[in-house]
Protein backbone atom coordinates (compact mmCIF):
# COMPACT_ATOMS: atom_id res chain seq x y z
CA UNK A 1 0.00 0.00 0.00
CA UNK A 2 0.85 4.00 -0.33
CA UNK A 3 1.13 6.67 1.00
CA UNK A 4 -2.17 9.44 0.36
CA UNK A 5 0.60 12.62 0.13
CA UNK A 6 -0.72 16.28 -0.67
CA UNK A 7 1.62 18.74 -0.89
CA UNK A 8 0.44 22.41 -0.35
CA UNK A 9 3.06 24.91 -2.29
CA UNK A 10 3.75 25.57 -6.03
CA UNK A 11 6.81 27.44 -5.93
CA UNK A 12 10.52 25.80 -6.42
CA UNK A 13 10.35 23.78 -3.40
CA UNK A 14 6.89 22.45 -4.19
CA UNK A 15 8.52 21.66 -7.09
CA UNK A 16 11.02 19.59 -5.85
CA UNK A 17 9.17 18.22 -3.18
CA UNK A 18 7.70 16.42 -5.98
CA UNK A 19 10.48 15.16 -7.44
CA UNK A 20 12.40 14.08 -4.25
CA UNK A 21 8.88 12.24 -4.22
CA UNK A 22 9.45 10.47 -7.44
CA UNK A 23 12.94 10.13 -7.05
CA UNK A 24 13.52 8.53 -4.09
CA UNK A 25 10.34 5.98 -4.93
CA UNK A 26 7.93 7.21 -2.06
CA UNK A 27 4.72 4.57 -2.54
CA UNK A 28 1.89 6.71 -2.93
CA UNK A 29 -1.64 5.78 -3.71
CA UNK A 30 -3.80 7.43 -5.98
CA UNK A 31 -2.89 10.97 -7.04
CA UNK A 32 -0.31 13.42 -5.21
CA UNK A 33 -2.88 16.42 -3.67
CA UNK A 34 -1.48 19.50 -5.21
CA UNK A 35 -3.26 22.45 -2.99
CA UNK A 36 -2.71 26.60 -2.89
CA UNK A 37 -4.76 29.49 -2.69
CA UNK A 38 -6.61 29.58 -6.09
CA UNK A 39 -7.19 26.18 -8.93
CA UNK A 40 -5.42 26.31 -11.71
CA UNK A 41 -2.83 23.86 -13.90
CA UNK A 42 0.79 23.88 -12.93
CA UNK A 43 4.13 22.19 -14.64
CA UNK A 44 5.58 20.57 -11.08
CA UNK A 45 8.50 18.45 -11.89
CA UNK A 46 8.17 18.06 -15.55
CA UNK A 47 4.43 16.66 -14.43
CA UNK A 48 0.83 18.69 -15.52
CA UNK A 49 -0.81 18.49 -12.53
CA UNK A 50 -4.61 20.35 -11.11
CA UNK A 51 -3.72 22.58 -8.29
CA UNK A 52 -6.24 22.51 -5.98
CA UNK A 53 -7.80 25.44 -3.75
CA UNK A 54 -7.01 24.56 -1.02
CA UNK A 55 -10.03 23.94 1.72
CA UNK A 56 -10.67 21.57 4.77
CA UNK A 57 -11.68 18.00 3.01
CA UNK A 58 -8.46 18.48 0.76
CA UNK A 59 -7.07 16.95 3.96
CA UNK A 60 -9.09 14.32 4.74
CA UNK A 61 -7.57 10.85 3.78
CA UNK A 62 -3.69 12.02 3.80
CA UNK A 63 -1.29 10.34 5.52
CA UNK A 64 1.16 12.91 5.33
CA UNK A 65 0.88 16.79 4.01
CA UNK A 66 4.08 18.73 2.83
CA UNK A 67 4.35 22.40 3.45
CA UNK A 68 6.72 23.57 0.81
CA UNK A 69 6.73 27.03 2.67
CA UNK A 70 4.52 29.78 2.18
CA UNK A 71 1.55 30.00 0.23
CA UNK A 72 0.08 33.49 -0.23
CA UNK A 73 -0.48 36.41 2.79
CA UNK A 74 -0.08 33.98 5.52
CA UNK A 75 1.64 31.06 6.77
CA UNK A 76 -0.40 28.19 4.99
CA UNK A 77 0.76 25.75 7.96
CA UNK A 78 -0.91 28.60 9.99
CA UNK A 79 -4.49 28.05 8.65
CA UNK A 80 -3.84 24.71 7.62
CA UNK A 81 -1.41 22.29 9.62
CA UNK A 82 -3.76 21.76 12.60
CA UNK A 83 -6.63 20.68 10.14
CA UNK A 84 -4.39 18.78 8.43
CA UNK A 85 -3.28 16.99 11.57
CA UNK A 86 -6.78 16.90 12.67
CA UNK A 87 -8.02 15.01 9.83
CA UNK A 88 -5.14 12.42 11.03
CA UNK A 89 -2.27 12.99 8.66
CA UNK A 90 1.36 13.78 9.78
CA UNK A 91 2.58 17.50 8.60
CA UNK A 92 5.85 17.97 7.18
CA UNK A 93 6.24 21.64 7.36
CA UNK A 94 8.96 23.33 5.58
CA UNK A 95 7.72 26.91 6.76
CA UNK A 96 9.25 29.10 9.74
CA UNK A 97 6.17 29.52 11.82
CA UNK A 98 6.28 26.85 13.99
CA UNK A 99 9.98 25.99 14.26
CA UNK A 100 10.88 27.70 17.52
CA UNK A 101 7.54 26.88 19.05
CA UNK A 102 8.00 24.48 22.06
CA UNK A 103 6.66 21.35 21.73
CA UNK A 104 7.49 21.33 17.37
CA UNK A 105 9.82 18.95 16.78
CA UNK A 106 12.27 20.76 14.42
CA UNK A 107 14.35 17.58 12.64
CA UNK A 108 17.25 16.68 10.60
CA UNK A 109 17.02 13.75 10.00
CA UNK A 110 20.20 13.00 10.13
CA UNK A 111 21.17 14.23 13.60
CA UNK A 112 18.03 14.43 15.36
CA UNK A 113 15.15 11.95 14.21
CA UNK A 114 14.52 10.66 18.02
CA UNK A 115 13.35 13.96 18.70
CA UNK A 116 10.33 12.53 16.57
CA UNK A 117 7.94 10.63 19.68
CA UNK A 118 4.41 11.40 17.67
CA UNK A 119 3.15 13.44 20.58
CA UNK A 120 2.69 16.12 17.58
CA UNK A 121 2.31 15.10 14.24
CA UNK A 122 3.10 18.63 12.80
CA UNK A 123 7.12 18.06 12.32
CA UNK A 124 9.58 21.59 11.17
CA UNK A 125 12.23 21.29 9.28
CA UNK A 126 14.55 24.20 9.80
CA UNK A 127 15.95 26.98 7.46
CA UNK A 128 18.26 25.93 4.71
CA UNK A 129 21.18 27.45 5.86
CA UNK A 130 20.45 25.69 9.67
CA UNK A 131 20.26 22.04 7.72
CA UNK A 132 23.66 22.32 5.78
CA UNK A 133 25.48 23.43 8.90
CA UNK A 134 23.51 21.17 11.21
CA UNK A 135 24.58 17.76 8.80
CA UNK A 136 28.07 18.71 8.56
CA UNK A 137 28.39 20.10 12.30
CA UNK A 138 27.03 17.27 13.62
CA UNK A 139 29.55 14.61 13.44
CA UNK A 140 32.39 16.42 14.97
CA UNK A 141 30.06 17.67 18.01
CA UNK A 142 29.14 13.49 18.97
CA UNK A 143 32.82 12.95 18.41
CA UNK A 144 34.82 15.74 20.61
CA UNK A 145 32.08 18.32 21.61
CA UNK A 146 31.24 21.99 20.04
CA UNK A 147 32.89 25.06 22.42
CA UNK A 148 31.23 27.63 19.94
CA UNK A 149 30.14 28.40 16.37
CA UNK A 150 30.95 31.29 14.52
CA UNK A 151 29.55 30.70 10.85
CA UNK A 152 29.26 33.06 7.40
CA UNK A 153 27.08 32.08 4.96
CA UNK A 154 26.88 32.76 0.63
CA UNK A 155 23.01 32.50 0.28
CA UNK A 156 21.62 32.06 -3.31
CA UNK A 157 18.96 34.10 -4.28
CA UNK A 158 16.84 31.47 -4.89
CA UNK A 159 16.11 31.50 -1.28
CA UNK A 160 14.12 34.30 -1.28
CA UNK A 161 12.00 32.32 -3.85
CA UNK A 162 10.85 32.62 -7.70
CA UNK A 163 10.82 36.16 -7.86
CA UNK A 164 14.58 37.05 -6.64
CA UNK A 165 15.67 34.14 -9.53
CA UNK A 166 13.99 35.64 -11.71
CA UNK A 167 15.13 39.06 -10.84
CA UNK A 168 18.48 37.94 -10.64
CA UNK A 169 18.54 36.45 -14.24
CA UNK A 170 16.84 40.04 -15.27
CA UNK A 171 19.98 41.83 -13.94
CA UNK A 172 22.47 39.82 -15.36
CA UNK A 173 21.05 39.69 -18.92
CA UNK A 174 20.78 43.53 -18.22
CA UNK A 175 24.48 43.80 -17.24
CA UNK A 176 25.82 41.68 -20.12
CA UNK A 177 24.02 44.08 -22.75
CA UNK A 178 25.20 47.23 -20.84
CA UNK A 179 21.85 48.32 -20.11
CA UNK A 180 20.92 50.11 -16.79
CA UNK A 181 20.37 47.64 -14.32
CA UNK A 182 16.70 48.04 -12.29
CA UNK A 183 15.91 46.08 -8.93
CA UNK A 184 12.41 45.44 -6.95
CA UNK A 185 13.60 46.76 -4.28
CA UNK A 186 10.63 44.57 -2.20
CA UNK A 187 13.00 41.49 -3.23
CA UNK A 188 16.54 42.88 -2.46
CA UNK A 189 17.32 46.37 -1.26
CA UNK A 190 19.86 46.74 -3.72
CA UNK A 191 20.67 45.34 -6.77
CA UNK A 192 22.51 41.72 -6.54
CA UNK A 193 24.33 41.05 -9.91
CA UNK A 194 28.24 41.67 -9.35
CA UNK A 195 27.37 42.68 -5.65
CA UNK A 196 27.20 40.91 -2.08
CA UNK A 197 24.41 41.99 0.38
CA UNK A 198 25.03 41.17 3.83
CA UNK A 199 21.22 41.52 4.00
CA UNK A 200 18.70 38.56 4.54
CA UNK A 201 15.34 38.85 5.93
CA UNK A 202 14.80 41.80 8.60
CA UNK A 203 17.09 43.40 10.78
CA UNK A 204 16.15 43.55 14.26
CA UNK A 205 17.53 45.98 17.15
CA UNK A 206 20.54 44.00 17.72
CA UNK A 207 21.80 44.52 14.30
CA UNK A 208 21.71 41.22 13.47
CA UNK A 209 18.83 40.41 10.95
CA UNK A 210 16.11 37.41 11.10
CA UNK A 211 18.34 35.06 9.26
CA UNK A 212 21.13 35.28 11.50
CA UNK A 213 19.47 34.78 14.89
CA UNK A 214 17.51 31.41 12.81
CA UNK A 215 20.79 29.94 12.36
CA UNK A 216 21.79 30.83 15.81
CA UNK A 217 18.29 29.01 18.23
CA UNK A 218 17.41 26.43 15.33
CA UNK A 219 20.78 24.96 15.49
CA UNK A 220 20.86 25.16 19.55
CA UNK A 221 17.28 22.96 19.20
CA UNK A 222 18.07 20.39 16.50
CA UNK A 223 21.70 19.83 18.37
CA UNK A 224 20.15 19.87 22.24
CA UNK A 225 22.49 22.44 23.39
CA UNK A 226 20.03 25.41 24.05
CA UNK A 227 23.09 27.72 25.47
CA UNK A 228 25.48 26.93 22.69
CA UNK A 229 27.28 30.25 21.69
CA UNK A 230 26.73 31.02 18.38
CA UNK A 231 27.36 33.57 15.84
CA UNK A 232 25.99 34.67 12.35
CA UNK A 233 26.62 36.95 8.95
CA UNK A 234 24.21 35.68 6.21
CA UNK A 235 25.27 37.47 2.77
CA UNK A 236 22.98 36.66 -0.36
CA UNK A 237 25.52 36.24 -3.33
CA UNK A 238 25.19 36.58 -6.98
CA UNK A 239 24.04 32.75 -7.57
CA UNK A 240 21.03 31.11 -8.51
CA UNK A 241 20.81 28.11 -6.32
CA UNK A 242 23.18 26.80 -3.48
CA UNK A 243 24.35 27.99 -0.32
CA UNK A 244 28.28 27.66 1.21
CA UNK A 245 29.24 28.64 4.61
CA UNK A 246 32.29 29.33 5.94
CA UNK A 247 31.97 27.70 9.71
CA UNK A 248 34.60 28.15 12.31
CA UNK A 249 34.40 25.77 15.49
CA UNK A 250 36.02 25.81 18.68
CA UNK A 251 36.05 22.34 20.07
CA UNK A 252 36.07 21.02 23.43
CA UNK A 253 38.93 18.94 22.47
CA UNK A 254 41.71 18.50 20.21
CA UNK A 255 41.19 17.04 16.48
CA UNK A 256 43.25 17.43 13.74
CA UNK A 257 42.47 18.39 10.39
CA UNK A 258 43.34 14.61 9.81
CA UNK A 259 40.86 12.96 12.37
CA UNK A 260 38.54 15.37 11.26
CA UNK A 261 38.45 14.32 7.78
CA UNK A 262 38.34 10.96 8.79
CA UNK A 263 35.20 11.49 10.68
CA UNK A 264 33.39 13.82 8.13
CA UNK A 265 34.29 10.75 5.50
CA UNK A 266 32.37 8.04 7.66
CA UNK A 267 29.22 7.17 6.17
CA UNK A 268 28.08 6.31 9.55
CA UNK A 269 29.62 8.83 11.80
CA UNK A 270 28.36 11.69 9.15
CA UNK A 271 25.67 10.66 6.80
CA UNK A 272 24.54 12.71 4.39
CA UNK A 273 28.36 14.65 4.13
CA UNK A 274 30.53 14.16 0.91
CA UNK A 275 34.17 15.12 1.99
CA UNK A 276 35.45 16.91 -1.40
CA UNK A 277 38.95 17.60 0.03
CA UNK A 278 42.64 16.72 -0.65
CA UNK A 279 44.98 16.78 -3.57
CA UNK A 280 43.56 18.46 -6.31
CA UNK A 281 42.11 16.19 -9.35
CA UNK A 282 42.55 19.06 -11.69
CA UNK A 283 45.51 18.43 -13.92
CA UNK A 284 45.15 21.58 -15.03
CA UNK A 285 47.31 22.86 -11.60
CA UNK A 286 49.87 21.32 -12.40
CA UNK A 287 50.06 21.91 -15.69
CA UNK A 288 48.94 25.76 -16.04
CA UNK A 289 48.90 26.65 -12.47
CA UNK A 290 51.94 25.17 -11.62
CA UNK A 291 50.29 24.30 -8.37
CA UNK A 292 50.77 20.43 -6.73
CA UNK A 293 49.91 21.93 -3.58
CA UNK A 294 46.74 22.96 -4.95
CA UNK A 295 43.62 21.00 -2.77
CA UNK A 296 40.41 20.08 -4.15
CA UNK A 297 36.69 21.74 -2.77
CA UNK A 298 33.26 21.80 -3.04
CA UNK A 299 31.73 25.01 -4.62
CA UNK A 300 27.81 26.08 -5.27
CA UNK A 301 27.93 24.98 -9.04
CA UNK A 302 28.69 21.53 -8.04
CA UNK A 303 25.52 20.83 -6.26
CA UNK A 304 23.85 21.05 -9.04
CA UNK A 305 25.42 17.80 -10.25
CA UNK A 306 23.09 14.85 -9.91
CA UNK A 307 24.91 12.55 -7.43
CA UNK A 308 25.67 16.09 -5.05
CA UNK A 309 21.97 17.58 -5.19
CA UNK A 310 20.70 16.00 -1.90
CA UNK A 311 24.39 15.86 0.18
CA UNK A 312 26.10 18.48 2.49
CA UNK A 313 29.76 18.55 0.73
CA UNK A 314 32.06 19.51 2.75
CA UNK A 315 35.87 21.01 2.23
CA UNK A 316 38.56 23.52 2.85
CA UNK A 317 38.97 21.30 7.00
CA UNK A 318 41.54 22.94 8.32
CA UNK A 319 42.76 23.11 12.11
CA UNK A 320 42.79 26.68 13.34
CA UNK A 321 45.57 27.73 15.36
CA UNK A 322 44.28 30.78 16.33
CA UNK A 323 41.93 29.63 19.58
CA UNK A 324 42.43 26.49 21.60
CA UNK A 325 40.91 22.95 19.76
CA UNK A 326 40.15 25.37 16.47
CA UNK A 327 38.78 23.72 13.81
CA UNK A 328 37.41 25.14 9.96
CA UNK A 329 35.74 23.89 6.73
CA UNK A 330 33.78 24.56 4.06
CA UNK A 331 30.20 23.59 3.24
CA UNK A 332 27.95 23.67 0.50
CA UNK A 333 24.60 22.58 -0.05
CA UNK A 334 21.62 22.90 -2.87
CA UNK A 335 19.10 24.84 -0.61
CA UNK A 336 15.65 23.79 -2.37
CA UNK A 337 16.97 20.61 -1.93
CA UNK A 338 18.68 19.20 1.00
CA UNK A 339 17.84 22.80 2.48
CA UNK A 340 13.87 22.42 1.82
CA UNK A 341 12.65 19.58 -0.63
CA UNK A 342 15.15 16.91 0.25
CA UNK A 343 14.98 17.15 3.88
CA UNK A 344 11.17 16.92 4.24
CA UNK A 345 11.01 13.84 1.93
CA UNK A 346 13.70 12.36 4.28
CA UNK A 347 11.58 12.81 7.52
CA UNK A 348 8.53 11.38 5.75
CA UNK A 349 10.67 8.51 4.67
CA UNK A 350 12.63 8.48 8.14
CA UNK A 351 9.12 8.18 9.78
CA UNK A 352 8.14 5.45 7.60
CA UNK A 353 11.46 3.31 8.71
CA UNK A 354 10.64 3.90 12.06
CA UNK A 355 6.55 2.35 11.64
CA UNK A 356 4.93 5.48 12.52
CA UNK A 357 4.15 6.28 8.93
CA UNK A 358 2.21 4.09 6.45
Amino acid sequence: MGLRIGVVGVGPVGDRIIRCIREQNIPVEGELVVIATRERTEILADEEFLVREVGPELFEGLDVVFFAGREGAKGASVEWGKVATDAGAWVVDNGGDFRMEPGYPLIVPEVNMDAVTGENKHICSPNCSTIQMAVAIAPIHRAVGIKRVVVSTYQATSGWGLAAMDQFEEEIKACAAGDEVNCDPSIFARAIAHDCLPHIDRFLDTGYTKEEMKMVHETRKIMGVPDMPITATAVRVPVLIGHSESINLELDAPLSREDALAILSDEEQAPGVVVVDGPSKDPLAISVREAPEELQYPTQADVLRDEYKDAVLVGRVREDPSVENGLNMWCVADNLRKGAATNTVQIAQALMQRGMLG
